[in-house]
């Protein structure tokens, strides 16, 4: 009889295992419990402790406990994959792409070996030659990266991982490329690169060119020669307002991340994994793995013995990880055993800032993020150090930077602050070292129940201030946060969700986690929809002041702007009204069909009337509901009208309103309804008897509710969904 624990999974939780991570038969049916699962993993990881001389049942059973008590867990294909015929762990790569057809499509062959076996990819694509540029084998020209990156774009479509997402990829460009101008606009367009996340390599000497207004060399990588040269600052403005207006590129301060490469004679780190906290050199995997901060502490203080034991017993975990990986391509496994890379990280931050009565962003929980995260760092290297000592130093340890610090290791990077999207489900806290997004939402459970969940923390805080009306739960509930209700100020300073924090405390969060990890740190710098550009300028400056080593920004609903966006195009027709268009006069007698729709402010009543056979206008009434929201819903029937009657398609109408969330989503009829404009859309394709299918950045594909950008990457607030892990 071994001494291993029950392990305990909230119901949410259990979900979620059993959607992704429970082993199951060709029918489709479960066929093990989640201990079975930790079991499995922690039995294959422990396994190579036997190399060693080690007790391989002894450190198994270490293992399965300190993943049973949740106060660690590795990255998604370790537990989906370990003990199995698969058997590929890592979460990361990176693949080099050369300025040849056979480099590039060799590339492209390992990217779908990578994405079948679970892993996400990054590359960067600044030794293409640039589009336009001479290829003297066919006498023809160079279609450049761009074209490439829609090719990579496709294949990660079409191979699906496992039956449960599509993989996801990081694409780079120098800023010194000639076509990084287009690469900057490249996900303006709706519908492209949509398997990528995009960032602009950014050195040190392009920033001072943009602090002293000076030029900047784009240089053609094929000849090493520069091509043209333009202002760094309209790289730079242009830069800023892409990512202003769709999230996207971020950067990468390269000087920054190359200056921590502990392995510069195995060359630079000129790539990352898909959320940007793992830069790689070529064909480079790592193993990341992230503990529980809420799980290291008693009650309000932190246990540091008990971190400490995490945190060597995490390293030890990680390391075991890389011998028993089985690597999709010989020159991974090569590489990665040759310097062994671990990323151990952190989630529930969060959380533990509640519980000790700190707000996110504050001066108190910077300096506790480097207090926690300082003693992480020492604890790791010193248990890789000991680690070393017993089994050797990683192969390519001679010449690195810690050779020159005299410290024999065995893993070359330790810590890693990575997305933790899913496992953090698991472990029922906040992801990474995010803030929350919401502190109360609705999620449809069994049948069409919809059930409330309030965070637990906020829950007890009320309970000890009191709200004997639940006005305020209400109104939690409502907007997601305390920000304009009338709880009490103790509570709104503490309470705070991402929305509530100004974009300077995300970035001072952000840099007091990276002064003591040895890789990056996967976060998004959330700001609201009234953002400007300038916010954004100020944000990628403090930013590269304050030694971070990238950059991710997303102002909340700025995906909505890209129709007006292209339609606001020096070339695109203008308004209705605006260019002769009147809309067509009403006949006095026209049939149509009324449809009902249930929302969460009452029945939904939509007429929709035809002439022609083409959809001419919409009447919306919405039963027992205050008089502002009917007039609301009066407003917007008025409009669509207006905008069928002036020549406007229903089905543009439907695109624009479909899929816009709200506060309180219903389900209805197997399906979700997010708001009232939502509700109108569905409304519309019930009264045309078709659907319009879609696909919009800030809804769940896979349960319709609201979506949020975090750590780099899209994440459902209320199911397991997550587009990256």
């Amino acid at each position: 009889m071994d001494d291993r624990i029950k392990a305990r999974f909230s119901d949410n939780a259990l979900k979620v295992l059993e959607r992704r991570y429970l082993r199951k038969d060709d029918a489709g049916a479960i066929i093990e419990g989640p201990e079975d699962m930790l079991w499995r993993v922690a039995s294959a990881v422990a396994r190579s402790e036997a190399a060693f001389g080690e007790d391989e049942s002894g450190w198994a059973v270490k293992f399965y406990n300190m993943m049973a008590r949740l106060d660690f867990l590795p990255n998604s294909p370790t537990l989906m994959n370990a003990g199995t015929p698969k058997g590929q762990l890592s979460a990361c790569f990176v693949l080099p792409i050369g300025d040849s057809m056979e480099d590039i499509f060799g590339a492209l062959a390992s990217t779908a070996l990578v994405h079948k076996s679970g892993g996400g990819t990054g590359f960067n694509f600044s030794e293409l030659r640039p589009a336009g540029d001479r290829v003297r084998s066919t006498s023809g020209v160079a279609s450049g990266p761009i074209s490439f990156m829609e090719l990579f774009d496709h294949t990660t479509e079409v191979v699906k991982q496992g039956g449960t997402r599509r993989g996801a990829n990081m694409g780079i460009l120098s800023a010194s490329h000639p076509d990084v101008l287009d690469f900057v606009k490249a996900k303006t367009e709706n519908g492209k690169l949509t398997n990528f996340n995009i960032s602009v390599g950014i050195t040190d000497a392009f920033m001072d060119a943009v602090r002293s207004g000076g030029n900047w060399d784009l240089v053609n990588p094929r000849t090493g020669e520069k091509s043209s040269a333009i202002q760094a600052s309209e790289l730079w403005d242009l830069l800023i307002e892409s990512a202003w207006r769709t999230g996207d590129p971020g950067v990468l301060f390269v000087d920054r991340i190359e200056e921590a490469n502990t392995v510069p004679s195995c060359g630079r780190l000129d790539s990352t994994n898909p959320c940007g906290e793992q830069p790689l050199l070529p064909y480079e995997s790592c193993n990341l793995g992230s503990i529980n901060l809420i799980h290291m502490t008693d009650g309000r203080e932190i246990n540091w013995d008990h971190l400490e034991e995490t945190v060597r017993l995490a390293v030890r975990f990680l390391d075991d990880v890389i011998d028993t990986n089985s690597y999709p391509l010989e020159k991974i496994e090569k590489m990665t055993k040759g310097n062994r890379k671990i990323g151990l990280g952190v989630m529930g931050w969060a959380e533990l800032l509640f519980t000790r009565g700190v707000r996110y962003g504050s001066r108190e929980s910077v300096e506790l993020a480097e207090r926690v995260m300082g003693f992480i760092q020492k604890i790791g290297h010193d248990e890789s150090e000991s680690l070393a000592e017993a089994r050797g130093a990683f192969p390519n340890w001679a010449g690195s930077l810690w050779d020159k610090k005299g410290r024999k290791m065995r893993n070359a990077t330790v810590t890693t602050i990575a997305p933790t999207g899913t496992i953090s489900m698991i472990a029922e806290c906040s992801s990474g070292i995010e803030p929350v997004f919401a502190l109360a939402y609705r999620r449809k459970a069994l049948d069409n129940d919809t059930l409330v969940y309030v965070n637990s923390y906020l829950e007890e805080a009320m309970a000890r201030h009191g709200d004997p009306s639940g006005a305020i739960l209400e109104q939690v509930l409502s907007g997601g946060t305390l920000s304009g209700t009338e709880a009490p100020r103790a509570l709104k300073e503490v309470f705070v969700t991402a929305h509530d924090i100004p974009f300077a405390e995300h970035v001072e969060m952000q840099a007091a986690f990276q002064k003591f990890t040895d890789n990056a740190v996967s976060k998004t710098i959330n700001l609201p929809n009234s953002a400007t550009s300038d916010d954004v300028r100020s944000a990628y400056l403090l930013a590269f002041e304050m030694s971070c080593k990238g950059i991710t920004i997303y102002r909340d609903r700025c995906k909505e702007s890209q129709v007006l966006y292209h339609g606001a195009h020096k070339d695109a027709p203008a308004a209705a009204g605006g260019n002769g268009i009147k809309p067509r006069k009403r006949p006095s007698n026209l049939q149509g069909t009324t449809v009902k729709i249930r929302t969460s402010f009452g029945n939904l009543y939509l007429t929709l009337n035809q002439l022609g056979g083409r959809p001419f206008e919409l009447f919306a009434t919405l039963g027992k509901s205050g008089k502002d929201t009917q007039a609301h819903t009066e407003a917007l029937g008025r409009l669509i009208s207006l905008a069928l009657r002036s020549g406007v398609t229903v089905r543009d109408i439907i695109e624009q309103l479909k899929g816009i969330g709200g506060s309180q989503p219903v389900f209805e009829n197997d399906g979700i309804i997010l708001s009232l404009p939502d509700a109108i859309a569905q409304g519309l394709e019930r009264a045309l008897g078709e659907t319009v299918e879609i696909v919009r950045d800030d809804m769940c594909p896979s349960c319709g509710a609201p979506t949020v950008h975090a750590e780099g990457c899209l994440r459902c607030v209320s199911c397991d969904y997550s587009k990256c892990f």
